[in-house]
């Protein structure tokens, strides 16, 4: 079983800054790929963010430039730096991982984005 907690959500003014963290346990004996996603009101789950394994990142066109994901391997633990945020960031955001061919999710963090 594997567990991911996420924190560091909150509210912000647009043109501010937020840091995510998403803490995984459990059965995790290797470094796996894992990423974000958010979903806002209305709006179906999106794709954010991954690191993969060997640590290669991709992220959606709407968060280029501005976002930065990357993890802490002897925390296990995956950041989302996010910068320049605008109100159409607003949503819950999900962590993932992949292990063993199994997705585990986090119970999600919610950002605000004020105009």
């Amino acid at each position: 079983q594997v567990q991911l907690v996420e924190s560091g959500g909150g509210l912000v003014q647009a043109g501010g800054s937020l840091r995510l963290s998403c803490a995984a346990s459990g059965s995790i004996f290797s470094i796996v790929p894992m990423g974000w996603y958010r979903q806002a009101p209305g709006k179906q789950r999106e794709l954010v963010a991954i690191i993969t394994s060997a640590g290669r990142t991709n992220y959606a066109d709407s968060v280029k430039g501005r976002f930065t994901i990357y993890r802490d391997i002897a925390k296990n633990r995956v950041y989302l730096q996010m910068n320049t945020l605008q109100p159409e960031d607003t949503a819950v955001y999900y962590c993932y991982a992949d292990v063993v061919g199994d997705r585990y999710w986090g119970q999600g963090t919610q950002v605000t984005v004020s105009s």
